[in-house]
C-alpha cells in the first residue's frame, strides 16, 4: 500500500520544532493509517554561525540578539515552555545552551541510513530541551546517538570527519527552494506545505486529505442481488 510521506525540516535547537513534532505525533496517534505514514526529518539550521564551543545560554543569546533585558528573554522562553507543558513536556529551556547543531544534523543523516532517525531525533531534542545538554559537544553527541541505537563505530567515524555534510547542506537548499524561511516546515507527499507548529487538528485534516487522494474509495455505480457469487454460493 502506497504510504503517505511527510518530510520535516527542523532544527534541534528550535523550540517550535519540538512542539510541532508533538502535535504531528498526536495527529498520527488518531490516524487509522498511521502505520502507512513515512516521516523523514530534514536538516535546517536557525543559526549556522552558532559556536561549536558553547559560551552562553540560549537565554543570553536571545537577549543579545533582540536587544532585550535578561528578564524579557526569560519571559520569551517561559511562554514557549508553557506551550510545551500543554503538549506533555517538562523543559529546562532557561538552562539550554546556544551551540552549533551541524554535527547533530550529520548524525541524523547517519540515523536515517541505519533506520534509527525517529529515535535519534527525539533523543536529541530531549537532550536539548529537557536535559539542557550541550549538543555541540562530541562526547555528548556520541552518548546520545549510541543510546538511540546508532552503531558506535559509525558514530565515531562521522564525528571525526565531514561525512553527510553535503546532505545537510542539500536539505537546507531544498527548504529554500520550497520557499521556507523558518522551521518547522512540513511537506506532505511533495504536494502540501505547512509552516509552523500548527494545531493537531490541522495535521489530522491534512493526513486524511493526503490519504484519500492516494487511496480513493471505490464508488459503487451498480449492484444487484443476482449475478454475483457470495460466501453462500452462486444464485441461479
Amino acid at each position: 500500500m502506497l504510504p503517505v510521506r511527510i518530510d520535516i525540516w527542523s532544527d534541534i535547537a528550535c523550540p517550535w520544532c519540538y512542539i510541532g513534532k508533538r502535535r504531528l505525533e498526536a495527529a498520527l496517534g488518531g490516524f487509522a493509517h498511521a502505520d502507512d505514514v513515512d516521516v523523514v526529518y530534514r536538516s535546517f539550521q536557525l543559526d549556522p554561525t552558532a559556536p561549536t564551543v558553547a559560551t552562553e545560554t540560549a537565554q543570553e543569546m536571545l537577549a543579545n540578539k533582540y536587544g532585550v533585558s535578561p528578564t524579557e528573554a526569560a519571559q520569551m522562553q517561559a511562554r514557549v515552555t508553557e506551550l510545551a507543558a500543554a503538549e506533555g513536556m517538562a523543559w529546562r529551556h532557561d538552562e539550554t545552551v546556544h551551540a552549533n547543531t551541524f554535527d547533530a544534523h550529520r548524525l541524523l543523516h547517519l540515523a536515517k541510513e541505519t533506520g534509527h532517525q525517529a529515535e535519534l531525533k527525539e533523543a536529541l531534542m530531549r537532550a536539548n530541551f529537557v536535559e539542557a545538554r550541550n549538543l555541540a559537544d562530541a562526547a555528548t553527541l556520541r552518548e546520545v546517538a549510541v543510546g538511540a541505537g546508532l552503531p558506535a563505530d559509525r558514530v565515531d567515524t562521522v564525528l571525526a570527519g565531514d561525512e553527510f555534510a553535503a546532505d545537510v547542506r542539500a536539505d537546507i537548499e531544498q527548504a529554500r527552494a520550497y520557499g521556507a524561511t523558518g522551521v518547522p516546515f512540513f511537506v506532505v507527499d511533495e504536494k502540501y506545505g505547512v509552516s509552523g507548529a500548527q494545531p493537531t487538528e490541522l495535521f489530522s485534516q491534512l493526513l486524511e486529505r493526503a490519504w484519500s487522494e492516494t487511496h480513493p474509495a471505490v464508488e459503487m455505480v451498480a449492484g444487484a442481488a443476482d449475478g454475483a457469487c457470495g460466501p453462500d454460493g452462486c444464485p441461479i
